[in-house]
């Protein structure tokens, strides 16, 4: 975990706040999630810090970065890679920025997989409970004859 002067220390800390994130591990880095999906990969790597945020409006800003360094950023199928040192961390307001923007998208993609989820959940429930007032009403009949 983030210790001493880790730059990923306030990353991590607002990415904590935010409602409904859970947090854990995949491979060696920190993982944050909500609804059941990454919106923050974060940790150390290869001598550097490196954050995986997942973007869209800000894609262009982002590929304009990787362009210009393509060192330390590096995009991929709506995710960013950002490698960073304590020396040169990213700056605030553009993690701020990407972090929101990363929570957000993840949040909606979520809250979206779940109500899909309740929807079959309640189809299927729907349609045992009808399975079942047809058996009962077909073993009335059997009981009748």
């Amino acid at each position: 975990m983030a210790t001493g002067n880790d730059p990923t220390t306030p990353i991590r800390e607002r990415a904590s706040r935010y409602a409904d994130v859970d947090q854990g591990t995949s491979c060696t880095q920190s993982s944050f999630k909500v609804g059941g999906k990454a919106f923050l990969y974060i940790g150390m790597q290869g001598g550097r810090y490196k954050a995986m945020l997942k973007l869209k409006a800000s894609l262009p800003e982002a590929s304009k970065r990787a362009l210009a360094n393509p060192d330390d950023f590096q995009l991929g199928a709506g995710w960013l890679t950002a490698r960073f040192t304590a020396e040169k961390p990213l700056p605030t307001k553009l993690w701020q920025k990407w972090l929101d923007e990363s929570y957000e998208l993840s949040r909606a993609t979520g809250t979206k997989k779940k109500a899909k989820k309740k929807k079959a959940a309640k189809k299927a429930a729907k349609k045992a409970a009808k399975k079942k007032t047809e058996k009962k009403k077909a073993s009335k009949k059997k009981s009748k004859r």
